[in-house]
């Protein structure tokens, strides 16, 4: 472990403010043969800057830890860019991982950031079985908040109401009279898809529908999948009037095949997506979506982390936030 001036003074025999006098360039007073024995004792033991000489003190470092599962999501780009915002506003820096939706990687991220005595935990993660995982966390008391996806009830989250959102977008295409739905879905088993599913199960049997009555196909949550999806869709025949994206870049997806076939929505069929990314602002038609209030998101992330890490919050505490419908250029007025 690196060195403090403390340390630095006593091997040197010299006092600490001559150690820092040399330190910070302002060796007047300190022989020369002094001042080239302080450098060399801090080549050869290294030396920590006060900030973490301090964090040795007070057991804090003033960074918090965030693992996402897919930076070149923009829905993850934005929580990323509200968390660092918040925590920065609040003295904190972020260490961030991309676990590329990798659950080994996710794990050698997390144990990397614990070695990098992080204060607290913000994760994304992409593990369909976390226990081994938190438990590991609970075991060392570091502060863990999951954000997007509540995959541990014994820990502190932020989550969406995915499951309210995706009935409230199934619940007005079918009260309109689109009985014929499609569902593209996300990855299957990540707790926002299976979310998203019950939601719209609850808004089929409200109607006498079931699952079982509409189109389902599982993919992941990207463009090029979303694409591919809309390629199965359509290759297969099924009758349909409304899809439901499980997020918004699928959605985006779907528009890039039906306009390579000449498909018109909302003219042919209806969409909607999930998360209210700005990208389904600047699509021609604009993308009518579910939308997640992510700055809410990431703000409510960040501070419930930090409340955790300054012993001001409680490490149980869950909050749900409801997103809204927002219908725009992809579904038909009425």
């Amino acid at each position: 472990m690196g060195k403090t001036i403390s340390d630095i003074a006593k091997i040197a025999n010299v006092s600490k403010a001559t150690v820092s006098r040399v330190i910070n360039h302002k060796s007047q007073g300190v022989s020369r043969e002094t001042a080239e024995r302080i450098r060399r004792i801090i080549e050869e033991e290294g030396y920590l800057p006060n900030s973490l000489a301090r964090s040795m003190v007070s057991s804090k470092t003033g960074t918090l830890g965030f693992v996402v599962p897919d930076i070149g999501n923009p829905f993850f780009s934005q929580i990323v860019r509200g968390i660092v915002r918040c925590a920065s506003q609040r003295g904190y820096t972020v260490f961030l991982c991309n676990s590329d939706n990798n659950p080994a990687l996710e794990k050698t991220y997390i144990q990397s950031m614990l070695e990098k005595r992080v204060d607290g935990l913000a994760l994304i993660s992409s593990e369909k079985d976390p226990q081994p995982s938190f438990a590991a966390l609970r075991s060392l008391d570091i502060p863990v908040v999951q954000v997007d996806r509540l995959i541990n009830r014994q820990d502190a989250s932020v989550v969406i109401d995915n499951r309210a959102g995706m009935q409230q977008a199934a619940s007005y295409f079918l009260k309109k009279g689109c009985t014929r739905l499609a569902f593209l879905a996300g990855t299957r088993g990540v707790y926002t898809t299976e979310q998203r599913l019950l939601g719209l199960r609850d808004a089929l049997e409200e109607a006498g529908l079931s699952l079982q009555d509409i189109w389902i196909d599982y993919g992941h949550y990207s463009v090029a999948s979303g694409a591919q999806m809309a390629e199965r869709l359509l290759d297969s025949g099924a009758s349909f009037d409304a899809v439901l994206a499980g997020c918004d870049t699928i959605g985006l997806g779907v528009l890039r095949t039906c306009r390579s076939r000449g498909i018109r929505v909302p003219e042919d069929f209806e969409l909607m997506g999930f998360d209210g990314i700005a990208l389904t602002e600047i699509v021609d038609p604009v993308l009518s979506t579910v939308l997640q209030p992510i700055d809410e998101l990431a703000e409510e992330s960040t501070n419930l982390l930090i409340g955790m890490v300054e012993g001001t919050v409680t490490s149980t505490r869950h909050l749900v936030i409801e997103p809204q419908l927002m219908l725009r250029g992809t579904t038909k007025s009425g």
